[in-house]
C-alpha cells in the first residue's frame, strides 16, 4: 500500500501483514494476511467445487440415456432436451452472478444457491424411491408416469437455478482470495485457475465413473442418494471454511455506472476530444476506496466524451454521475464492449464442447463396452475427457509455464487470448476425428445391421474425448481466467457468468443447429438425425462442425491481434497523478 506524503511515495511498512485490496475479513475488517486468503481459504472453495462438479456431471452425462431409456425420448428430442437443459444451466450464472456482485456478496450467494440445488437433488432422489413419484411400478416402463416427469423436470431445473448462483459466485470468490497488488498472491493466483480446474475435473472424474456405475448397475435412485449426501457434506465444510475467506462487499449495481457513462457520452457528443488525455476527469486515488484505476486508451474514443470537464463543471464533486464519468468508468465500459467479439467468435467451440454430452455418449451406448465380464457404462467414457484435461493443465502449469515465463517476459506465460486459441485448434481436430469414427462404425453397421456396432470397442471413441479435454485444460481455463481478469473489479462474478454464457449459448445454438440441419437434409433427401444412430449420419453433422469451427478460428485471431488487454495504473503513479498529473507511466495487466 502506497501514501503520499508532500510529493514523495512512502510504502506503509504493514502492507505484509494487512491486505489492502478492499476485501474484508468476516468481521468487516481489513483481512491479517498470515490467517486468511490464499490456499488455506480457497482449498475450502475448491472442496465445494469438487462436490457440485461431481452432481453436475453424474447427472448431465447420463442425462440423454434417462430420457431416451426411462422417459422414452427419441434421440433429435432427447438431446434436444439436454441441450435446452444444459443452456438454462449455463445462462442462469448471468442472474446470480449479477446478485451476488451488486446485493447478496459472493459468500451468500453460493450459500443460497447451494440450498437451492440441495433441494433439487432431494426432489430427484425422492423422484426415483417415493412409490407415488417413480416413473412405474414395473423393472422396465413403458411409459412413464406423468408425475414423475413433471418432478423430474423441477428437479434438474432446481439444479439449474442453484447452479446459476453458485458457478459464477464459487470461483470469483476462490480467486478473490489473492491479492493483486502483492507480487507473490499475484502469482499463486495465476495458478489457481489451473488447480481449481484439477478439482473440478476430479469431481467429473468421480461422477462419470463412479456415480454413472451406481446408476448403470445399481439403480438412479440410490446415485441420486450419494450425490445428496456428499453435497450437504461439502456445504458443511465450506461453512467451517468461513473465518479464512475474504469478502468483498457488494457494490451496487454494476451496470447503472455504464449506463451512466453511456448517456453523459451522448449529452456531450458535440464537444471536442481533448488534446491531452490527462484533461479527462479522474478521482484522486486517495479519494478512492475501493477498486484500482485504469489507464486511458485510444479506442471507442466517443465514450471518452463522458469525462470531459465542462467549463460550466466548477464544483466537480457536486457533478451528477449522469453528467460527468470518471476515466476508469469510461474505460470499464470499454473493457465489458471490447469483450463482445471475443464472446462471439468463442461460441462455436462451445458447440463442439455440447457434443461430448449428447451424441458422443450415445454413440458409446451403441458400441462394445465389455472388458473381460465387466460391461463400462456409456458415460464413463467421458472420463477419458476429465483425463486430458487434468493432464495437459498440470502440463501446462508445470513445464509450459515456467520455460514460457523465461522467454516471453509474461508472468502467464503466454497471452490469455493465445491459450484460447491454442484450445479452439484442438476443438477442429476433435470434430475430425469424430468424423472419422463415425464414418467407420457407420461402415461397420451396414455390413452387419444388428451386430456391426457392437464389433468396435467404445475406445474407439477415446481420441476425440481425450482430444477435447486436452483442449479445454487451454480454452476453457483461458475463458475462465479471460473473464474473470478483463472485466471492471466490481463485475468479477458477472465475469465468470459471461464465460458459463458461452457454453449455455452454445448449448442452444446448438439445439437449433440440429433443428435446421434436420430441417434442410430432410428436403434434401435422409436427414441427418434418424430415430436412432444407426440411421443418422453425424460424421456429415461432425465435418460440417469441424468447417465452422475452422472458419471461426481465422476470424478469432485476427479479433485477438486487435484486442487491449486491460492495463491498471500502478499503486505508485496513481498516488503521484495527484500531485503532477503524469498519466504516461501505469502498471499493465500482464495478459
Amino acid at each position: 500500500m502506497m501514501e503520499v506524503e508532500k510529493g514523495k511515495i512512502v510504502v506503509r511498512d504493514d502492507e505484509e501483514k494487512w491486505v489492502y485490496d478492499s476485501s474484508v475479513d468476516r468481521k468487516g475488517r481489513v483481512p491479517l494476511r498470515a490467517s486468511t486468503g490464499v490456499w488455506k481459504a480457497s482449498l475450502f472453495i475448491i472442496a465445494i467445487e469438487f462436490s457440485e462438479r461431481l452432481s453436475y456431471f453424474g447427472i448431465a452425462t447420463s442425462l440423454i440415456i434417462y430420457f431416451t431409456k426411462v422417459i422414452h425420448q427419441d434421440l433429435k428430442t432427447a438431446a434436444r432436451s439436454v441441450n435446452y437443459w444444459g443452456g438454462v444451466t449455463t445462462l442462469m450464472p448471468l442472474f446470480g452472478g449479477f446478485l451476488a456482485d451488486a446485493y447478496l456478496g459472493r459468500y451468500y450467494t453460493v450459500f443460497a444457491s447451494s440450498i437451492i440445488y440441495l433441494l433439487g437433488l432431494v426432489l430427484l432422489t425422492m423422484s426415483w424411491c417415493m412409490p407415488g413419484l417413480k416413473a412405474c411400478d414395473a423393472e422396465v416402463c413403458d411409459k412413464p408416469r406423468k408425475v414423475h416427469e413433471v418432478v423430474f423436470f423441477l428437479a434438474i431445473y432446481l439444479i439449474s437455478i442453484g447452479t446459476g448462483g453458485h458457478k459464477p459466485s464459487l470461483e470469483s470468490f476462490g480467486a478473490d482470495q489473492f491479492d493483486d497488488n502483492h507480487s507473490e498472491e499475484r502469482k499463486k493466483k495465476m495458478s489457481f485457475f489451473n488447480w481449481w480446474n484439477s478439482g473440478l475435473c476430479c469431481g467429473l472424474l468421480l461422477g462419470v465413473t463412479v456415480i454413472v456405475y451406481v446408476q448403470d448397475h445399481v439403480n438412479w435412485g440410490v446415485a441420486d442418494i450419494i450425490l445428496t449426501i456428499v453435497m450437504a457434506w461439502s456445504l458443511l465444510i465450506f461453512i467451517i471454511g468461513r473465518p479464512f475467506y475474504r469478502y468483498r462487499k457488494p457494490s451496487g449495481s454494476p451496470l447503472t455506472p455504464m449506463l451512466q457513462v453511456l448517456v453523459a457520452a451522448i449529452s456531450k457528443r458535440k464537444l471536442p476530444y481533448p488534446s491531452n488525455p490527462a484533461d479527462l476527469y479522474e478521482v484522486p486515488k486517495s479519494q478512492k476506496s475501493e477498486g484500482r484505476l485504469l489507464c486511458h486508451t485510444e479506442k471507442l474514443k466517443f465514450l471518452d466524451r463522458a469525462a470531459i470537464v465542462t467549463d460550466g463543471e466548477n464544483s466537480i464533486d457536486k457533478q451528477s454521475p449522469w453528467r460527468l464519468a470518471t476515466m476508469t468508468k469510461v474505460e470499464e465500459m470499454k473493457l465489458v464492449l471490447n469483450m463482445i467479439p471475443i464472446w462471439l467468435t468463442t461460441v462455436p467451440f462451445g458447440i463442439c464442447a455440447a457434443q461430448t454430452s449428447t451424441f458422443f455418449i450415445k454413440q458409446g451406448v451403441s458400441m462394445n463396452r465389455n472388458i473381460g465380464n465387466f460391461q463400462l457404462p456409456p458415460a464413463s467414457i467421458f472420463s477419458l475427457a476429465a483425463i486430458g484435461m487434468i493432464i495437459s493443465v498440470i502440463i501446462y502449469e508445470k513445464i509450459l509455464v515456467p520455460v514460457l515465463r523465461k522467454a516471453t517476459g509474461n508472468e502467464r506465460g503466454i497471452k490469455i487470448l493465445q491459450r484460447i486459441g491454442i484450445g479452439m485448434v484442438f476443438s477442429v481436430a476433435t470434430m475430425i476425428v469424430a468424423a472419422l469414427v463415425e464414418r467407420k462404425r457407420l461402415a461397420a453397421v451396414k455390413k452387419d445391421p444388428l451386430h456391426g456396432s457392437l464389433s468396435m470397442s467404445v475406445f474407439w471413441l477415446a481420441p476425440q474425448f481425450i482430444i477435447i479435454g486436452t483442449g479445454d485444460g487451454f480454452s476453457l481455463v483461458g475463458l475462465q481466467e479471460y473473464f474473470y481478469d478483463q472485466v471492471p473489479d466490481s463485475m468479477r462474478s458477472l465475469g465468470i457468468a459471461f464465460y458459463l454464457s458461452v457454453i449455455g449459448a452454445a448449448n442452444f445454438l446448438s439445439s437449433l443447429l440440429i433443428t435446421f440441419v434436420d430441417h434442410i437434409t430432410e428436403k434434401t433427401g435422409k436427414s441427418w438425425f434418424g430415430k436412432d444412430l444407426n440411421s443418422s449420419r453425424l460424421d456429415k453433422f461432425y465435418w460440417l462442425l469441424a468447417i465452422i469451427n475452422m472458419a471461426n478460428l481465422c476470424v478469432f485471431v485476427f479479433v485477438a491481434k486487435c484486442y487491449s488487454y486491460k492495463n491498471v495504473k500502478s499503486m505508485a503513479v496513481a498516488n503521484f497523478n495527484e500531485n503532477d498529473g503524469d498519466d504516461d507511466e501505469a502498471a499493465g495487466s500482464m495478459a
